[in-house]
């Protein structure tokens, strides 16, 4: 795993999703869906070989602190996924796929890239405590 192909990837999304102004629904959804691929096609390489993924591999990065409760607002998810922007997402789909085949990533510095990913959007979601923020632009700190 080449950690200037990593810093290329990140800088990327980072700039995609605040040129955008990509709401945190829609970057999920896309983290998401790339888990659920990359995490796929791992598992059954890992069959075909009698072998066995890690469990940070398989599973998300655990939240510290996390109560796993519910939120207590309702929401009608046919809705909210109705309101989502394909396009923004399908261009943030777009430059996750040509950069991980530009840059030669492997599946798996892939998949643990998105979980770091998926981390972040997991935090933000768990502090939702409206319908209304999950549409909420993600934005970045120095650093991330």
């Amino acid at each position: 795993m080449s950690s200037e192909s990593m810093v290329t990837l990140q800088e990327r999304m980072v700039h995609l999703t605040e040129q955008l102004s990509m709401p945190l629904i829609e970057v999920s959804l896309i983290v998401n869906r790339w888990i659920k691929a990359l995490l796929s096609r791992l598992e059954e390489l890992a069959d075909e070989h009698n072998e066995s993924l890690p469990e940070n591999v398989k599973n998300p990065i655990p939240l510290a602190g996390s109560n796993n409760e519910t939120n207590d607002f309702n929401y009608d998810l046919d809705r909210v996924l109705k309101m989502v922007d394909d396009d923004r997402m399908d261009i943030l789909d777009t430059l996750i796929r040509v950069t991980i085949e530009e840059e030669k990533l492997s599946l798996m510095s892939a998949l643990l890239f998105m979980r770091n990913w998926e981390f972040e959007m997991r935090k933000r979601l768990e502090q939702v405590q409206r319908p209304g923020q999950l549409f909420s632009p993600v934005t970045f700190e120095d650093g991330f």
